[in-house]
């Protein structure tokens, strides 16, 4: 197991969106995995996220990255047409996890994530999720992989109350939910855990705290319209930063 410095050094320059505090929040997951657990990540691209995962996972835990690095949904606005970038981003990502020295420890399936249950046996630890970012497959993913996390494991999800689609899937599946309590957040890094005690109470203080997000969700989705307008300088005004794609 790497230390969490190590690691980040070893991720800088992989392409992917992922901040320092939301591999933090990844690595502290998969780190407190043991031998025989499982690690399932939804939406590889490059390998950031997984370096992180393997890096920090303990010997004798399987770590599957399910990703058909098929050309859609490769990131902001890039939903569709990419196809003529899938090959570079399959090379990439596995010579990114040679690299950072984890390839051995990764399994890839290359899968679109409805596909890839067969691929994975039993209960699930720990589970990422930075699939498509579109509600209907975002939905799909929380409820049916999240169906498939252990009692106490970890459920990370990528761009909640950042993206429209993830951040409505959330709040379908999981605010009224009775089993994923909320943990917190890294920025649109959601974490959550299969503990949620079964009381009305603590349902209903589950839900308070992940509504409790919906400003800041309000917030990104008025950065990402000035983007899109060109009005960089007023985003720098406001966030007091260059302009960036909330992640």
């Amino acid at each position: 197991m790497r230390s969490l410095d190590e690691v980040l050094r070893r991720v800088d320059g992989v392409e992917g969106w992922m901040s320092a505090d939301q591999a933090e929040r990844l690595y502290r997951a998969a780190a407190g995995t043991h031998a025989g657990d499982t690690i399932v990540e939804i939406g590889s691209f490059r390998g950031r996220s997984t370096i992180v995962l393997a890096s920090a996972a303990p010997d004798g835990v399987e770590v599957v990255a399910i990703d058909p690095h098929a050309g859609n949904d490769r990131g902001p606005n890039e939903i569709s047409g990419f196809q003529n970038e899938a090959n570079a981003d399959h090379e990439a990502f596995n010579a990114n996890l040679a690299a950072a020295g984890v390839a051995d420890r990764v399994r890839h399936v290359r899968a679109f994530s409805d596909a890839a249950h067969t691929d994975v046996d039993g209960p699930i630890e720990v589970l990422y999720i930075d699939g498509a970012h579109r509600y209907g497959p975002a939905r799909q993913d929380i409820r049916d992989w999240g169906r498939r996390v252990a009692t106490g494991g970890t459920l990370l999800i990528h761009d909640t109350f950042s993206s429209v689609g993830v951040t409505l899937a959330v709040l379908r599946e999981l605010v009224l939910g009775g089993r994923f309590r909320y943990i917190g957040r890294a920025r649109s890094l959601a974490v959550y855990r299969a503990d949620l005690e079964a009381t009305a109470r603590a349902r209903a203080l589950n839900a308070l705290r992940q509504l409790a997000q919906l400003p800041w969700f309000l917030r990104n989705l008025a950065i990402k319209a000035l983007i899109s307008l060109r009005l960089g300088k007023l985003v720098r005004k406001l966030t007091g930063r260059q302009p960036e794609w909330p992640y």
